[in-house]
Formats: structure tokens, C-alpha cells, sequence
């Protein structure tokens, strides 16, 4: 680990823009939701906003990414337009959807962000997929799916990595460990402690780092990166991280262990790196002032146009579900 590259002092600060978006987005869509302005399923990602952020600084805008439902933060870091996601989630026309998919479904393929699926662990097998098709039209992109770490007991955990590495196909597999699957703490539902312990059944590199940490972050992701577009195949990442609102929205949390969860929030990633970001001098307070304001206004701007926009057509309920003749 002490010879990735690490972020300089620019890249710090977008990681921190990007986390900064990611984590003011999730404070306005709750607070919509309690206002009852918004009616969804909402899996909050809330305390892992470093790891998209500090992968993303690394994609290109033609790199795929797929992720599952709490994935919204994957999104807002490689640059889903805050317009069509507000009226997405607002079930609106202007959605990327055309507000028939909501927060489980949101896509955007101009930016390679090629899908968000409701179903455990079925980032990986699109991703892969995605990541033969970046192989075969040779134009040097890579495919990132993004799971957490109950969908590695899944069995297109096990084919994907498999496929990837025998093809050596351009596929990073981030694995965000954010401490328990669904409800379910680690112990009761694997028999090793590292996940990326489980890359070398697949002949790939595995590697664990602290994904609130974005040294650690950047310097993984920067190096799976660099050896997928050489050519040299895949790379199981396990970023640790943890969820600070539940596995759901609303729930109330009893089976998370008070201990660890005091201890998570004692860590919060984001006071952590705004205070580094002052402290080696890389920002001052009205730098760092302006990116927060300059985040919550296009939030806010956004929300605004998705309240005004239309809701869907009935006619809707039977477009998008079979291919139509273009005449």
C-alpha cells in the first residue's frame, strides 16, 4: 500500500466536492421524504460517500459503472445530472426514466452509468458483461460494479469474478463492506473475515482498505484501474465503510451492535477529511464554504424544477416494456 499513488492536493479537494454533493443530497431527499414530498424506498449512503468519490476521480466519462439500490451515491460521483435524478425520484417525465423507475432504477448511459438494480449482487454479472463488451471494441474502458458485502454469498458473485478472470476482462469489482447485509452482521454469514480474501480462488488481485479514507481509497482504485486498462484482467476491492442509516430508511436499527455504531459515527469521513483539507492548507474555511453552498444551490434548484415538471402520461404504462416499429 505504501507505493499507491496518492491524491494530490486538486484531487483531494474534488474528492471532497463530490462526497460534499453525495452527502447533502441524501440530508434534502430525507428531508423531503419526511416532509412527504417524496414517497420511495430509500437506501441511504449516508457515511460511504468517499469511496465513489475518490474511484471516480479515476473513470472517465465512457467507463461503466454499475451499482444496486443503495447506489445513489455511486451515481452523484461520476456526474448523474441533479435535474433528471430529482425528477426521477419525484416519479416526474424529466427523469432519466421518465419517473418510472425511481431511486432503484436510476441510469444514465451518456455517462456510463449504465444501470441500478433493485436485486442483490446483479451489478456483477452486467458489469462483466459490460466489461467484455469494453474488451471486444477495444476503446480502453473499464466496468466498476459496485455490491455490498452480503451479495458476495450470492452465486453471480462467484461467476462473475470467475468470467472476469478468464477472460481477463476490465472489470473492478468494489465491494462496499458497510458492516451488515441487510440485517445480518458478518459472523452469522461467512467464515472469513476479508472478503478480498476470497479474489485468489479467481487467480486476481484482492485488496482491503479503509473506503472512508481517501489515500487509501484513490490509491486502490487508481492501481485497478491502470492493470484493467492494460490489459492484465479484474481486481476485487473491499472497501470498509459503514451505513449511519440503517439498511432502510425509517428502520430502527436493533440488531446493530451500539458499540461499533458509536464508533462509525465518532469517524464520520466527512468532518475527517474537511479538517485534513484545512489543516495541510490544500482549502481554507471560505473555500470549502463555497463548495457546500455552491452544492446545496443546485440541489435546491433541482428539487424545484422536479416539483414543477409533469408527472408520466398514463400512456406511459405501456411504453418502454417492448421494443416499438420506428417508422
Amino acid at each position: 500500500m505504501s507505493n499507491w499513488p496518492k491524491p494530490d492536493a486538486a484531487t483531494l479537494l474534488e474528492i471532497y466536492r463530490k462526497a460534499t454533493l453525495i452527502k447533502q443530497n441524501d440530508e434534502h431527499v430525507i428531508k423531503q421524504m419526511m416532509a412527504g414530498k417524496l414517497v420511495m424506498p430509500y437506501y441511504s449512503p449516508r457515511g460511504q460517500e468517499i469511496i465513489p468519490s475518490a474511484i471516480s476521480v479515476s473513470l472517465d466519462d465512457d467507463d461503466y459503472i454499475c451499482t444496486i439500490y443503495r447506489g445513489i451515491h455511486d451515481m452523484l460521483a461520476k456526474g448523474f445530472p441533479l435535474d433528471e435524478l430529482w425528477a426521477e425520484l419525484a416519479g416526474k417525465v424529466t427523469g432519466t426514466c421518465k419517473g418510472k423507475g425511481g431511486p432503484m432504477h436510476l441510469t444514465c448511459p451518456e455517462k456510463g452509468m449504465m444501470v441500478t438494480t433493485g436485486i442483490v449482487g446483479s451489478s456483477m454479472p452486467i458489469a462483466t458483461g459490460l466489461g467484455w463488451a469494453a474488451k471486444l471494441d477495444g476503446r480502453n474502458r473499464v466496468s466498476v460494479a459496485n455490491f455490498g458485502d452480503g451479495a458476495t454469498n450470492i452465486g453471480a458473485f462467484h461467476e462473475s469474478m470467475n468470467m472476469a478472470a478468464v477472460w481477463k476482462l476490465p472489470v473492478i469489482f468494489l465491494c462496499q463492506n458497510n458492516h451488515y447485509a441487510e440485517h445480518t452482521a458478518p459472523e452469522y454469514s461467512r467464515a472469513i473475515d476479508r472478503i478480498s480474501d476470497r479474489a485468489a480462488a479467481y487467480g486476481m488481485p484482492g485488496v482491503t482498505v479503509d473506503g472512508n479514507d481517501p489515500d487509501e481509497m484513490y490509491g486502490a482504485a487508481k492501481v485497478a484501474i491502470e492493470r484493467a486498462r492494460a490489459g492484465e484482467g479484474p481486481t476485487l476491492i473491499e472497501a470498509m465503510t459503514f451505513r449511519f442509516n440503517g439498511h432502510i430508511l425509517g428502520e430502527a436499527g436493533h440488531y446493530m451492535d451500539k458499540d461499533i455504531y458509536a464508533n462509525a459515527q465518532a469517524k464520520d469521513p466527512m468532518p475527517v477529511l474537511r479538517a485534513r483539507l484545512l489543516s495541510e492548507g490544500i482549502a481554507t474555511e471560505a473555500d470549502l464554504a463555497e463548495i457546500e453552498q455552491d452544492a446545496d444551490s443546485r440541489i435546491v434548484a433541482a428539487i424545484e424544477a422536479a416539483m414543477a415538471a409533469d408527472f408520466p402520461d398514463v400512456a406511459e404504462l405501456k411504453r418502454d416494456v417492448f421494443a416499438e416499429e420506428i417508422a
